[in-house]
């Protein structure tokens, strides 16, 4: 049985908060018994560092009211109850709807959210006090299959060096599952398409380096076994697990901040709900100073003309987006019509 609820003390920056925890004995994760209030805990354990990465941006909650084998959906905007120190900002979606978007501020806002049987945390790549124009450039090294983990690392470790060349800091993270998140801090100066041009500017760049394990390439047939750069999770509305999140496999792993010196020995699934906090603990935040030396994406534009200027023009657009400028036909290569 669930049981009764639980109230927990979350410390944070306005002090205590209590948070009350219905069905804390609730199975989330069935392959390890972790719980609801398993979950909770963690995030308390994890909060001032969970809030650094994810705090002050719109947020998406995947939900699993069943546990991570059951239904699950997003929520977006705030639902019925929500607390007085959870806030929400207005944001504009690609079909050019506004909508409210819930934000966390301190630690007991997440254990809120893991009240309300949410799993993975979604931010934005933009603060919300300027959700137009976000502050991360982030791109998603996505092992295809045939490849796997250990392929993604020497990616990540040549695409810190072509961010490096381009004036940007990178840092890394483990996606919590099969990938690795590059992310860089940038001056919040420029809208989503911009930093998609940079990022798809990037990713050519990668690819050009490495093009017998690197692809840009977005149809699935056309990727082979190779590391994909997905440029489309540069796209307004789309977004990453958090830093510090927990994903929804059985193993309950994290998507964990690391050190460029550690990764060549990581494994991602050391890194999990009951792991994380201990490494917190011992070894801190690789993430600590994240967003203090913020760079821009002017080199990458540059690159991004030049590119267009040789003939490389726009990628495809996520399906459920408008038709977007200069956009190649949305048509997969084997379907298409032959000249």
């Amino acid at each position: 049985m669930a049981g009764d609820a639980v109230t927990l003390r979350v410390p944070g920056p306005h002090g205590e908060r209590e948070v009350r925890i219905s069905s804390p004995g609730r199975v989330l994760y069935p392959e390890l018994g972790i719980t609801k209030l398993d979950l909770a805990n963690y995030l308390v354990e994890v909060g001032e560092a969970f809030v650094r990465a994810n705090g002050d941006r719109p947020l998406s909650l995947q939900r699993f009211p069943d546990g991570i084998d059951g239904e699950q959906f997003f929520s977006k905007n705030p639902p019925r109850g929500t607390p007085d120190y959870v806030r929400s900002v207005m944001v504009v979606y690609p079909s050019a709807r506004s909508h409210p978007q819930l934000v966390i501020d301190e630690p007991a806002a997440a254990v809120w959210a893991a009240q309300m049987n949410t799993v993975v945390f979604h931010p934005w790549p933009s603060r919300a006090e300027d959700s137009d124009n976000p502050d991360q450039l982030r791109i998603d090294l996505d092992p295809q299959p045939g490849t796997d983990f250990t392929d993604a690392i020497p990616a990540a470790i040549e695409l810190r060096s072509v961010l490096s060349e381009a004036g940007l800091e990178a840092y890394i993270k483990t996606s919590g599952n099969r990938g690795l998140h590059v992310f860089a801090p940038i001056e919040p100066k420029r809208e989503f398409l911009d930093v998609r041009h940079a990022v798809i500017a990037a990713a050519r760049e990668l690819e050009r380096r490495m093009p017998d394990r690197v692809t840009t390439a977005w149809w699935k047939e056309e990727r082979g076994e190779k590391v994909f750069v997905d440029f489309n999770q540069a796209n307004r509305d789309r977004t990453m697990a958090g830093a510090y999140s927990p994903r929804a496999l059985a193993h309950a792993p994290v998507s964990t901040p690391v050190t460029w010196d550690e990764l060549p020995e990581v494994d991602p699934r050391d890194f999990t709900v009951r792991s994380v906090p201990e490494r917190l603990r011992g070894t801190g935040d690789p993430w600590q100073d994240f967003g203090e030396r913020p760079g821009t994406i002017d080199a990458l534009l540059e690159w991004w003309q030049r590119d267009l200027d040789n003939g490389l023009g726009e990628l495809p657009f996520p399906p459920d987006y408008p038709k977007m400028p200069g956009e190649p036909p949305r048509v997969q290569p084997s379907r298409a019509k032959k000249p």
